[in-house]
């Protein structure tokens, strides 16, 4: 999966640039606020239809535009892809192919991509919801159907949590098993899913991490809790939990249990990584994870994703550095530094140098 072209028109710092990358090493510099991360951003947002930066999409729109336009021409193994998205004040419009896409599912998976800056250190030293956040990001890019799951039952959650919080007790006791058979349907979904991805990820993780410390520290990546059986099975034990907690998310008035309150465990040398690891520690261990995101991919794909590193080299140190210059081999990689020959090595790459929302030669 590449990006061949990108273009860009009142998006960000953006006035009008068109991108060329090569299928290797792209690399983006310039000094700070010039626009490479909002350059790399757009690249993520065509992937995957969301920015990792803003929750308002009209953020995305240069100060004084009404409107925002990106467009890639992009490659899977399928074929040429072209994908375009035009960003108003209050909706957009995402288009593959000409086709305008209906939802968000509908996008998932033309191109891949793994992004990885400073800021995913979240994912290592935050609370589970930035974990969640990784997982659901992750499974949603080659599942269709976990997408799809995890939109209804955030949504039917929504209506349980909201009908938890009614005075008449009476009422809540007899709608919560009609709201409950729902939910436990499309939990089971993603559980299930979740498992398949962190059996994957978890060797993988570990690999990566064994190479980028010489094997001086061991990474484990495991699930807080363990799901057994079958999607049907799952969902009965999860119909199971919902009712023996019945008095408690009356009591609280939201639901306690069920995949939206699940983590993963992050060790280092045996220790928790939240507790114990130190900011270089944590660093290489998210590295470690989105390098095995990157594998996963292509296991399900057959082919690698676009690997987004942004401002990532200012904080490892030389050796890591050169390593991860080696992980990204054969994979078309577009990475943001401040300045190119510090990082680079010798590495042939595709060099970009942004002013101000231009590019420059």
């Amino acid at each position: 999966m590449q990006i061949k072209k990108l273009f860009l028109q009142n998006f960000r710092n953006y006035q009008s640039e068109i991108f060329t990358f090569s299928d290797g090493l792209n690399v983006l510099f310039g000094k700070n606020a010039q626009g490479k991360t909002n350059c790399a951003e757009a690249v993520f947002y065509l992937c995957t239809g969301a920015s990792l930066r803003i929750r308002h999409d009209k953020q995305l729109i240069k100060i004084g535009a009404e409107s925002a336009k990106i467009t890639a021409e992009t490659e899977n193994r399928y074929g040429k892809v072209t994908i375009e998205a035009d960003i108003y004040e209050t909706k957009r419009e995402i288009r593959v192919n000409g086709s305008k896409i209906a939802k968000n599912a509908d996008l998932m998976g033309h191109i891949n991509s793994v992004f990885f800056s400073p800021g995913e250190l979240r994912l290592i030293q935050d609370g589970p919801d930035e974990r969640r956040r990784f997982m659901n990001l992750s499974i949603s890019q080659t599942s269709p159907a976990y997408y799809t799951a995890l939109l209804r039952y955030n949504k039917i959650l929504d209506q349980r949590n909201t009908l938890l919080k009614n005075r008449d007790v009476s009422l809540v006791l007899d709608t919560l098993p009609v709201w409950d058979e729902q939910l436990c349907k499309y939990a089971a979904v993603i559980v299930k899913k979740r498992v398949e991805f962190l059996e994957k990820l978890a060797p993988y993780a570990k690999e990566h991490h064994a190479f980028l410390t010489d094997g001086e520290e061991e990474l484990v990546i495991k699930p807080d809790r363990v799901y057994e059986g079958d999607e049907t099975e799952i969902a009965k034990n999860l119909l199971r939990r919902l009712e023996n907690n019945y008095e408690k998310d009356l009591r609280l008035g939201f639901t306690t249990v069920g995949p939206h309150r699940d983590d993963l465990d992050v060790l280092i040398g045996g220790m928790d990584a939240k507790s114990y690891a130190s900011q270089g520690q944590m660093r290489t261990a998210a590295l470690s994870l989105k390098l095995s995101e990157v594998d996963i991919f292509k296991d399900l794909s057959g082919e690698n994703p676009v690997l987004i590193l942004d401002d990532v080299m200012s904080e490892l140190d030389l050796k890591r550095r050169k390593k991860l210059l080696k992980c990204t081999q054969g994979i078309q990689t577009i990475l943001t530094c401040t300045h190119a020959e510090r990082v680079l090595y010798g590495a042939e790459c595709n060099k970009i140098r942004i002013e101000d929302g231009h590019i420059k030669p």
